[in-house]
């Protein structure tokens, strides 16, 4: 077998031990022209994604990256589009199944863990390909608080206290990481500063990020914001659950921001 001809193959190691069908799984997520962004507070998580409309005849409120798997846990998904619809379909069976099983709402920890499971064995079965995308899933524990985790098409998963996937990724976390150093010991312990963030703060860095990152001045439509919070500023009856913002909501949290500029 000629040494350029390891990519055709899912399941065979080139020489250097590289499996590239997973490695063009990740240039997917990255040329999907998509940013998507998580923060995690003391008692808030929020994903942020771009919106882009690439037709003026399509309905808006048809097209997002952010998805409901249970009341209480969300995500956004970047890269391919139906890829991410497949494995929202599959969290939501394995959460109902879940619930079904134990009578309690699945944790974002042991969800995360079950689609990383499944991710994986994507990538030892010629029979299916990687998915190309990449999932941050966000919820509240019980007993932990606020979770955010990041999934990848090879099966791994971790925990964050902000991430970033797509397009701009390696940017956007370049540009959280200065900011945490900036808050009270965040150099020294992350979860500590993390732990200080309330809601607006969190919502006001998830914003700042994505548009210092993509130098963009967004309009509400341009945007759409997932939220999880157990804060008191969070409205009585979405406490705790998971909701997406609307355009109001997010204009008004636009111009605060832009305000404070």
């Amino acid at each position: 077998m000629s040494r350029t001809s390891y990519d055709r193959y899912l399941t065979v190691f080139s020489p250097e031990g590289r499996l590239y069908q997973v490695e063009y799984a990740f240039k997917a997520i990255s040329g999907s022209g998509h940013t998507a962004i998580s923060v995690r507070g003391k008692d808030t998580c929020v994903v942020i994604a771009q919106k882009k409309i690439p037709d003026k005849l399509i309905d808006a409120s048809t097209v997002s990256h952010l998805f409901s798997i249970t009341p209480s846990i969300g995500c956004v998904m970047t890269g391919l589009i139906a890829d991410a619809r497949a494995q929202v379909a599959r969290a939501r069976a394995e959460a109902a199944e879940f619930r079904y099983k134990y009578g309690y709402e699945i944790t974002p920890d042991a969800l995360a863990r079950r689609i990383a499971n499944i991710n994986q064995v994507y990538t030892q079965r010629a029979a299916m390909r990687p998915l190309g995308i990449s999932m941050i899933l966000i919820g509240i524990d019980p007993e932990l608080g606020p979770q955010v985790f990041k999934l990848d098409p090879a099966g791994y998963f971790v925990g964050f206290h902000a991430t970033a996937a797509g397009q701009k990724q390696q940017e956007a976390m370049n540009f959280l990481e200065k900011k945490w150093k900036k808050y009270e010991g965040g150099a020294e312990d992350a979860a500590a500063a993390g732990r200080r963030l309330s809601r607006g703060e969190v919502i006001e860095l998830a914003i700042e990020t994505i548009s210092t990152v993509l130098q963009t001045d967004f309009k509400p439509g341009e945007l759409e914001i997932g939220i999880v919070s157990e804060s008191e500023d969070e409205p009585e009856k979405s406490r705790g659950k998971w909701r997406v913002f609307s355009e109001q909501e997010l204009e008004q949290h636009l111009l605060a921001y832009g305000e404070r500029d």
